[in-house]
């Protein structure tokens, strides 16, 4: 299975120079939290088209060998995008995932819920989508009096009654992959951006008489891009309270959540405990039965069972 994953972006709201995948969340980029995504569901080939700033993402990406790159040098709509990959992908049998490089939140058990009933439903492209009250701007999933999805409808076009549908398109999506590529040559730039959107595939597939369905596997969360600072600070915020809630239930003792920084990367053994104030960084291993803090900032170093990190330590 291939995943083509779009990180052409500028940070433009974000007001940086930086492509927008490469602003870090607990010092990695967030579009590895993407790709981590991806290969836990199942993905071997990872297709990252890159645009602005894409010699810096290619530097970041490096090494990688299921990893290819694709230039867009002439953005032109996500659909464009992923035209971009058509050599890629030709001679490719099974199915593409489509993903944006900037959801940080999206999880590998959803993807897989995706790619399940792509196959359940033996269908030509599955549409992610969400349920939310708050779906405002977002693109709505008509369905009709059975519940088979009729089309997806951009907030600016909605009806009075369309823009009432709280199931919204998260962005994410799974293609049998020469239906794909067959449908993106059917796409024009007949809408008001004068772009190529890839949106417009499933109403292609589905008029065609393909099979297009619309699975509700995913959590807003999941679906929330990356736009600005704030978003990029609460995006941090959901995984930095995951984290220190596996760790509470693995019997890691903290004393203040709301008094530490954890990295998700860091391993720490059972009844240790951490006191406020303590930032523990990077792939740091601490053993058990340990106390740490308070004030004690530990980067990327092991402590063995048993130690303690004596108040206002730094160690990395």
């Amino acid at each position: 299975m291939t995943a083509v994953i779009l990180a052409a972006g500028k940070s433009t709201r974000m007001k940086s120079r930086r492509s927008k995948v490469l602003h870090p969340i607990f010092g990695r980029p967030m579009i590895r939290y993407v790709m981590d995504a991806a290969r836990a569901a199942g993905v071997t080939r990872l297709l990252i088209v890159i645009g602005y700033e894409g010699e810096a993402v290619k530097e970041a990406l490096a090494g990688e060998p299921d990893v290819e790159f694709v230039w867009q040098h002439d953005p032109q709509g996500t659909g464009h995008a992923v035209m971009m990959c058509e050599e890629q992908l030709k001679s490719q049998t099974g199915q593409t995932l489509v993903l944006a490089g900037d959801t940080p939140l999206l999880s590998s058990e959803s993807l897989k819920q995706l790619i399940d009933d792509q196959a359940t439903h033996s269908a030509a492209c599955v549409i992610g989508s969400a349920v939310t009250e708050n779906n405002f701007g977002l693109g709505r999933i008509v369905r009709d009096e059975s519940g088979n999805f009729l089309k997806i409808v951009e907030q600016k076009d909605t009806t009075p009654e369309e823009a009432e549908i709280k199931e919204i398109n998260t962005g994410c999506y799974i293609f049998e992959t020469q239906e794909l590529l067959a449908s993106l040559g059917k796409i024009d730039k007949s809408n008001s951006q004068g772009e190529l959107y890839l949106t417009d595939c499933p109403a292609v597939l589905l008029g065609e008489g393909k099979s297009v369905a619309a699975s509700a596997c995913f959590t807003i969360e999941e679906a929330m891009g990356v736009n600005t600072r704030q978003h990029l600070a609460e995006v941090r915020a959901v995984l930095h309270q995951r984290g220190l809630e596996q760790l509470m239930a693995e019997g890691v003792g903290i004393v203040n959540p709301a008094q530490v920084d954890i990295d998700p990367r860091a391993t720490i053994g059972r009844d240790t405990l951490i006191h406020p104030f303590t930032v523990i960084e990077g792939e740091t291993t601490i053993g058990e039965n340990c106390e740490i803090g308070p004030h004690a900032v530990i980067r990327d170093v092991n402590v063995a069972d048993g130690e303690t990190v004596e108040p206002f330590t730094n160690l990395s």
